[in-house]
């Protein structure tokens, strides 16, 4: 699978930095012919640990930029306080200045979106990984992912390169939507092996979002892991993951990356060189998808769009060339969650 994010790295840039009083955000534009008489206004307000986490965050920034790319206009992001608690102000902020549509990253905006998205009717909002089903509001969708199904692939492709069946877990924060990653990385790694052997660990309990943006912490708990035992470690953690490479790196082991192609984002080769294979989660696509969808007036608000194993919505990355050797097991077990022989559990 190819990557949104490195293919637009080098055609497209960011025309300006700027901060402001709620945190800290940048502003671009960019050319490119839109779908209608104006081009859009952007708002991005991101999750725990901002622009630069190499996962999450980025993703949606690479879709934010295609679409800038593709349609023109203008955008603006902006990130959360230490502790999240301006998450609510970051949206109103970004309506009061006029950007329309506007996307929440992460389901942590969950809590606030329905009061905000109730304050500007006129304005379309879209919130990545929470349902705007249950929100119920015309103006905002929901865009959301069978995580489960792409970490069922990262488990397959785990227990068949792990030399000594045992392998690991680390999760940002202990949340129904980081359980899905580890609930089909169980299954997908005990489909092959079920002898082997699973360590699972949170960061932090379910509340405390710190948890995505810890590289020590990520760090000792991998560490752990490694010490007793796994050789190959997948995290679900954010900017946190960092500290799970760097203790594969000097444990002499394998990690397994999440949401971008984290062997694309690592700066260090050392880092690099651990990196088995990535969940892509492409939030890339979503937010660009929804951009275009509003940019030609299609939005269809108070629904939910998932993106799953069929529609490519998830899946691993082959950088490195660290599993082609696997590739044909790997896509036999894709085959048979395509074709609805094999349900993915969503809840460890």
């Amino acid at each position: 699978m190819k990557v949104a994010a490195l293919l637009l790295a080098g055609s497209m840039a960011l025309a300006a930095c700027a901060s402001d009083e709620t945190g800290g955000g940048s502003s671009g534009s960019g050319g490119g012919e839109g779908g209608g008489s104006e081009e859009p206004r952007i708002g991005l307000a991101f999750d725990t640990g901002g622009r630069g986490d190499r996962s999450f965050n980025d993703a949606a920034v690479a879709g934010l930029e295609a679409a800038v790319e593709e349609h023109g206009g203008e955008f603006q992001d902006l990130s959360p306080n230490a502790d999240g608690s301006n998450r609510a102000d970051l949206l109103t902020q970004l309506a009061d200045e006029g950007y329309n549509p506007i996307i929440a990253v992460g389901f942590a905006y969950g809590e606030v979106i329905g009061d905000v998205v109730e304050q500007y009717p006129d304005t379309t909002f879209a919130i990545i990984d929470s349902s705007a089903a249950e929100v119920g509001a015309d103006n905002l969708t929901g865009l959301l992912f069978s995580e489960e199904e792409g970490s069922f692939l990262a488990g397959v492709a785990a227990a068949l390169k792990s030399e000594t069946g045992h392998v690991g877990f680390v999760g940002g924060v202990e949340t129904p939507l980081i359980q899905k990653f580890e609930a089909g990385y169980v299954a997908g790694a005990q489909a092959v092996n079920p002898q082997i052997i699973i360590d699972r660990q949170y960061i932090s309990p379910a509340g405390d979002f710190s948890g995505f943006n810890a590289p020590d912490r990520g760090l000792l708990v991998a560490q752990g892991m490694y010490e007793g035992g796994a050789d190959i470690v997948y995290h679900a953690a954010g900017g946190s993951g960092l500290g799970v490479f760097q203790a594969a790196a000097a444990a002499g082991a394998r990690a397994i990356g999440v949401d971008s192609d984290q062997y694309q984002t690592v700066d260090d080769p050392a880092l690099q060189a651990v990196i088995l294979t990535s969940m892509l989660k492409r939030v890339d696509t979503a937010v660009s998808s929804f951009i275009d969808s509003f940019v030609d007036g299609s939005v269809q608000g108070g629904e939910d769009i998932v993106y799953n194993l069929e529609q490519d919505g998830v899946g691993l990355s082959t950088s490195g060339g660290f599993i082609d050797d696997i590739q044909d097991q790997i896509e036999e077990y894709r085959t048979q969650i395509v074709d609805g022989e094999i349900t993915v559990p969503s809840t460890p």
